[in-house]
Parts: C-alpha cells; sequence; structure tokens
C-alpha cells in the first residue's frame, strides 16, 4: 500500500501541474517549441485550463472537482480501505468531465443540434486539445488504475493495473474510435441518416460474395478472391520464413549472413517498387518475357497481371516478416529435450518431427496469423499487379477516392475484412488450444543444438535457395534501374536520377541539400525513429500482460490490438482524417498524426513476436523474482527484457522499416510540411519518373539495412547460458 500511495501522489500532482500551468489546447501546428504556445500566456490561448476557466471559457473548470476530490485521500491513513474507492471516483469523474467538455464543443460551437437548443446557438468555440488536457487525461487514468489496484484487481498490482489501464485507453482512443467513426458510415446514407436496409443491400452485393462461371472459368467475388489469396500468402509466406530460420540456426551453411539480408531486403523495399521490378522482368515487353520468346519462341502474355503476379510478390514482401518471428522461437527450443529424444534412441528426424516442430506452433501460428492479415490488408501490389483480380483493398481505395465516392460502401468492405480476420484469429487460438510450449527455464539448459536431419535440411535448402536467388533477382533490376536512363527503353548509363533526388552542393554557408527528395527524406527519417521505439515498447508491454495475466476481456483485448492491423490503410487513414480533424483532438496536418497512425498500425507485429517468446519462456523465472521481494516492473526489467531480445529486435526493425515504406495510410495523412518519402515515391510513379522512384528506393533500402545493423548490435542477442557448436562439428553433422 505504501507504494501505490506514493505513485497516487505523483499522478495528483502531475494532474495538478497539467491543469494549473501547461497550455490546454493544440496551437502551432503541434510544435512544442514554436512561439504559438506563449502568445499571449496565461490568459490567451496557449494558456493553461485553470486560468482560462477562470477567465471566460467556465467549461474548462469542472476537471477541478475531480482534482480536489483526489486530495481527499491524502486526510487518511495509508492502509485506510476508502482510499480505492475515492482514487477509482478521482479518475472516473476526471475522465467524465475532461470527454464531455471534449466532445460537447468543437471549432463551430456546440457539436450537437440539441446541446444549441438547450443552451443557445451558436454556443462557445474551442480548438483541439494539446499537451496539458492530455497529461490531466493520463493522470486521472493513473489514478483510476491506482484506485483499482487498492481495491485488489490484478492481485493488488499497481504496475500491472496501470500497464493495462494505459494500453487499453491508447487502444480506445486511437484505434477503436478512428475505426469506429468510419464504420459508422456502412449502415448511414449519403446525407447521414441510419438506413439499416442499404447496409444489408451493400454487404450481400453479389460482386462480394458471387461465384459465377463465365468461359469455363469461376468468376469469384472480390471477398473470396481475397481469402483465397490470405490463405496462400499465409501458408507461403510461414513455410518460407520456418526454412530460412531453419537454415539460419540449425545448419552448417557457410553464407548465413546474406541469407538473412535478403530475408530482410523485401520488407525494407518501398512500395510499388516490387512490382515494378516483377513488370520489368515478366511485363509483356520484359527482361525474362523477351528472352523467353527469341530464345524458345515462348510468346509473351500477361499472366503476370492477376492472382499469379499478386501471391509472388505478396510472398517477397511478407515472407521477412514469418522469419522475424520464427527465428526467435527456432532459437528458443530447448536442446536438452532434443538431446533427450536422441537418447532414447529416436532419429534425427523423428525428434524433429514429434519434438522440435510442435514446440514451434506457437511461432507457426503467429507468422501464419501475420501473413494472413498482411494480405489482406494490403494495398499497394494489388494496385500494381492485381489487373482483372480484384481483392478488398483495392475495392476500398477505390470507393473512397474514385469518382462514385462512397464511404458507406468502403466501410462494408472494411467490415467483411474484419470478419475474415476475426475468423482467422479464432482458429489459431483453436489449433494452439491449452497445450504448454515453455522451453525456457529457470534450469540449466547448456545442450547443442540438434542439426536438421538430411531430408529436413535438403527440404530447407531446395525451398529457400531458389527464392534467395530470385530475391536477388529483383534487386538487380531494381538496382539497375536507378542507373539507366529508361528501363525497357534506353539503357544508356546515368547518375541523373541520383543527382535530381539527392544533390548535395557546396556554397557560402556549407553544405547545400538540393536535391528534390531531401526534404522528405528527413522528415520520413524522423518520423520513423520516434515511431519505431514507441511502437516497440507497447507492443511488448501488450504481449507482456496478455501471456503473463490473467484478466476480464484479456481475449476482446487480444483482438483489440489486432484491429488496425487487419483494417487496409486506406481505411485507417480515412479514419484517422474524420476522427482527428476536429477538436477534441485536432492533428491532422501535423508530424504526430504520422507517429500515431504508425504505432498503432505497426504494433501487432511486436505484440505477436512477443506472444510467441514469451510462450517459451517458463512462467517460475517471473514468480521466482517476485518472490525474492522483487516488483512487477524490476521482474519485467531484469529477468524478461532480456530474454525478450528477438522479439525487441523483430518490432524495431519492422515497426521502423514499415514506418519509412508505408503508403496506403499516409497517402492521406501527409501534408505540405511533413511529405513522407513513399508520397513522393508514388508522385513520381505516377509521373512516368521510374528512374527517380527507382533511385530513391535504393537509397530508402540502404538507409533502412544500416538501420537494422544497427538494431541488431544496440539490442545485442539473447544469452541462454548454451554449448555453442564449433564451425567443424556443425558442418559435420549437417
Amino acid at each position: 500500500m505504501q507504494a501505490v500511495g506514493r505513485s497516487a501522489l505523483l499522478w495528483l500532482g502531475l494532474g495538478w501541474v497539467a491543469f494549473a500551468m501547461l497550455p490546454w489546447y493544440l496551437l502551432d501546428g503541434g510544435n512544442l517549441f514554436g512561439s504559438g504556445w506563449f502568445a499571449g500566456y496565461p490568459t490567451g490561448e496557449g494558456g493553461p485550463a485553470l486560468v482560462l476557466g477562470l477567465t471566460g471559457k467556465p467549461w474548462l473548470l469542472p476537471p477541478l472537482l475531480a482534482l480536489l476530490l483526489g486530495l481527499v485521500p491524502l486526510a487518511f491513513r495509508r492502509d485506510d480501505p476508502r482510499i480505492g474507492s475515492l482514487l477509482v471516483a478521482c479518475g472516473v469523474l476526471g475522465l467524465l468531465c475532461i470527454g464531455l467538455e471534449g466532445f460537447a464543443i468543437d471549432h463551430r460551437g456546440w457539436s450537437a443540434s440539441w446541446l444549441g437548443h438547450l443552451f443557445g446557438l451558436p454556443g462557445p468555440k474551442q480548438s483541439g486539445m494539446g499537451y496539458g488536457a492530455f497529461l490531466l487525461a493520463l493522470a486521472f487514468l493513473m489514478l483510476l488504475c491506482h484506485g483499482l489496484a487498492a481495491r485488489g484487481y490484478c492481485g493488488g498490482d499497481a504496475f500491472t493495473t496501470s500497464s493495462i489501464g494505459l494500453v487499453l485507453g491508447l487502444i480506445i482512443l486511437f484505434v477503436f474510435f478512428p475505426i469506429l467513426k468510419v464504420l459508422a458510415s456502412a449502415v448511414q446514407d449519403n446525407a447521414g441518416s441510419f438506413a439499416p436496409a442499404l447496409f444489408i443491400a451493400k454487404f450481400f452485393e453479389k460482386s462480394i460474395w458471387g461465384l459465377d462461371c463465365v468461359t469455363s472459368k469461376l468468376r469469384c467475388g472480390v471477398a473470396w478472391n481475397t481469402l483465397f489469396l490470405a490463405v496462400l500468402v499465409g501458408l507461403g509466406t510461414t513455410l518460407l520464413g520456418l526454412a530460412f530460420a531453419l537454415i539460419a540456426t540449425r545448419t552448417g551453411f557457410r553464407l548465413k549472413g546474406t541469407l538473412r539480408a535478403l530475408t530482410v531486403l523485401p520488407i525494407i523495399t518501398p512500395p510499388f517498387v516490387i512490382g515494378l521490378a516483377m513488370i520489368l522482368l515478366f511485363g509483356r515487353s520484359g527482361t525474362v518475357s523477351v528472352f523467353m520468346a527469341d530464345w524458345f519462341g515462348i510468346p509473351a502474355s500477361r499472366w503476370i497481371y492477376g492472382l499469379p503476379g499478386v501471391l509472388i510478390s505478396q510472398l517477397l514482401a511478407f515472407t521477412p516478416i514469418a522469419f522475424l518471428v520464427l527465428i526467435g522461437v527456432v532459437q528458443g527450443i530447448s536442446p536438452s529435450l532434443e538431446e533427450a529424444s536422441q537418447t532414447l534412441r529416436a532419429s534425427r528426424w523423428t525428434t524433429f518431427v514429434t519434438i522440435s516442430l510442435p514446440l514451434m506452433r506457437p511461432g507457426l501460428a503467429n507468422a501464419f496469423l501475420l501473413g494472413f492479415v498482411e494480405s489482406m490488408a494490403d494495398f499497394g501490389n494489388p494496385l500494381v499487379l492485381g489487373g482483372n483480380f480484384e481483392v478488398l483493398s483495392t475495392k476500398i481505395f477505390f470507393a473512397v477516392v474514385g469518382a462514385s465516392h462512397d464511404q458507406g460502401r468502403a466501410a462494408v468492405l472494411a467490415l467483411v475484412l474484419l470478419g475474415f480476420t476475426l475468423a482467422a484469429f479464432y482458429a489459431q487460438h483453436r489449433w494452439l488450444g491449452n497445450r504448454s510450449y515453455t522451453t525456457v527455464t529457470g534450469k540449466g539448459d547448456s545442450g547443442l543444438p540438434l542439426p536438421l536431419p538430411g531430408v529436413a535440411k535438403w527440404l530447407c535448402y531446395g525451398t529457400a535457395l531458389p527464392w534467395a536467388l530470385f530475391t536477388i533477382v529483383i534487386y538487380l533490376m531494381i538496382l539497375v534501374g536507378g542507373f539507366v536512363k529508361t528501363m525497357g527503353r534506353d539503357y544508356t548509363p546515368t547518375f541523373q536520377h541520383y543527382l535530381t533526388g539527392f544533390a548535395v552542393e557546396w556554397g557560402e554557408r556549407g553544405f547545400r541539400f538540393r536535391g528534390s527528395a531531401w526534404d522528405s527524406f528527413w522528415t520520413t527519417v524522423e518520423v520513423s525513429a520516434i515511431a519505431a521505439p514507441i511502437t516497440t515498447i507497447i507492443g511488448l508491454l501488450t504481449a507482456y500482460l496478455l501471456a503473463r495475466q490473467r484478466f476480464a476481456g484479456r481475449r476482446s483485448f487480444e483482438f483489440g490490438t489486432m484491429l488496425s492491423f487487419a483494417i487496409p490503410g486506406t481505411v485507417v487513414g480515412i479514419s484517422y482524417i474524420l476522427a482527428f480533424n476536429v477538436p477534441p483532438i485536432e492533428i491532422t496536418g501535423t508530424g504526430l498524426i504520422l507517429v500515431i497512425c504508425f504505432v498503432f498500425r505497426n504494433m501487432p507485429v511486436g505484440v505477436r513476436s512477443g506472444i510467441a517468446t514469451l510462450s517459451q519462456i517458463d512462467r517460475s523465472l517471473d514468480e521466482a523474482s517476485l518472490t525474492l521481494g522483487a516488483r512487477t516492473f524490476t521482474t519485467v526489467r531484469r529477468v524478461v527484457l532480456p530474454l525478450l531480445r528477438p522479439a525487441i529486435v523483430a518490432s524495431l526493425v519492422y515497426a521502423f522499416v514499415r514506418a519509412m515504406t508505408a503508403v496506403s495510410a499516409i497517402i492521406l495523412l501527409v501534408s505540405a510540411e511533413y511529405n513522407m518519402s513513399t508520397a513522393y515515391i508514388v508522385g513520381r510513379v505516377e509521373a512516368g519518373e521510374f528512374g527517380l522512384a527507382i533511385a530513391y528506393s535504393t537509397v530508402m533500402i540502404v538507409v533502412m539495412l544500416v538501420a537494422i545493423l544497427l538494431i541488431q548490435l544496440l539490442v545485442g542477442e539473447r544469452k541462454l547460458g548454451r554449448r555453442t557448436a564449433s564451425a567443424v562439428a556443425v558442418q559435420a553433422a549437417g
């Protein structure tokens, strides 16, 4: 109880500071260090809520009642049972006051007509909430969580309760709220009126669920196309990722470093580039098509446009996700279990099939789920290579930005995507069941990892190495494309594309970045570097809560973490504009909305990777630390985090590179001040400047490779106290 009291006092103090001293409204375009914050401080728009409330804006004063209520427990003894109830009341009252005030008044006046009839029109006006409001809301949320802990929730653990409250609050605010804003239009007509019949008609359209036989071919609705493609991609990425992970950890392959780099390359490639390279290879005028026609008389065709092209491009793009998840799982399998199997005279193949593979099931399930969801939400590859093969993400895009501009239809299609994702989520949990997959315990474990049996090794080689060679060919096309005038027509060597985008000159004031791509490049690096660690922290904290804590609504909470991942980026972008273009949170056009979008779009990979890794770590390690008197936060920091290094690397790498290469969500959120690299590349592709787009993409690939190496160097590898096999032993066994 002593620790809870000190923490609650700290949050209460922060709440008073936020209410009485910090700017309540977000001014100067969200720039914390801009001069707009200090205009007329403390009585101007940049003033704190207490001063503004006393000088003309009384609707800002109700949170003061909650803050005063928070002072009441100071008069009680620390072990008084009423303290918990008072803190809960303080937090609930404070959050209600902030929420009601924020949603009732916007920049035009009353946000609802009935408020205008009740209090008179046009009513007061206000801007979006700023840092003072955010910190005050956070303080009330933490006081609520500490009060619940004091009342015995989560075993009275304030850290666990506060973590659940923080993650849940962020998910509600930045995932559920914007998605509900856009999905609400699914049951509305163009005038905004409630129209359930229109929703039913749109949901059961033949173009979504139809199955027609046309000229001896089965033409499926867009829902069946998307589902079939997602299942193929989920299975393909999981098998390829497993093959690469096994080669990297269980064989004596000499070029493991090169193989690992090749598995990561596709994930750091900007959008449209893989599709463009495949067109340059396999299109009607592509290099391979021309070669096959000239040497073997095989006429060029358009086979690359449709299911085959989209499937290959998505396998290239999403296999690295499966690899990043599975390599930590494969490394975490206890060698002592495999040695015990061999001691009982089981063959290496039997050991691999009956011991090793079953222990990989959490990683395999999570890898499949990520590949499945990524395929459903992918926008760039189907847009470039889809042809007549329609999927939900592109249909949603054209419903939003096309001539029809049918936002309700886009929302209905998004609901179909959510249904498929929920079904995949349920199937994953049914497959895993309640079995235990613990392999990392507190006992000594210095066994030697078992090399792959011959059959498995050659299956992995036969699967992964041809794919790696194909990846090399794709990237050679990308590399060459930046150094020739026009791919497919004029192969004259040139550096002009790089000079146009990244020219640097020396002048009287020193170096000057003259190239047209520099502004978007620096903005992208800055936003990605800010978003990546935040994404990792929230993702792994969420994974710890889901894997180690038991609380009501845990399954719903887990699905909520996957929600933004399942919705196509175009819908996420629209939802953020609808939700955050007006008060109480008015951040469109700022860098902050880009950071928030990236954090909650990419967080699920950290969650799934963390869950897969934590499922192998015995709970007894946590319990031993707690038994020795360590607090939960200390246990997480000193025991759990060092064992989560593979998941940390996976989350950091994925969050950074996805922020660098995202297009579908941010294409609607960028502004003149905050333009991103992918928006710049899309503009060059639309203008037909493929050389400049490929040159820019090449620079980004190099930058992201350097960033990945730095992340791996800074985080390091997990130390499990196991023997390292010598090169000779591994080669002899492999």
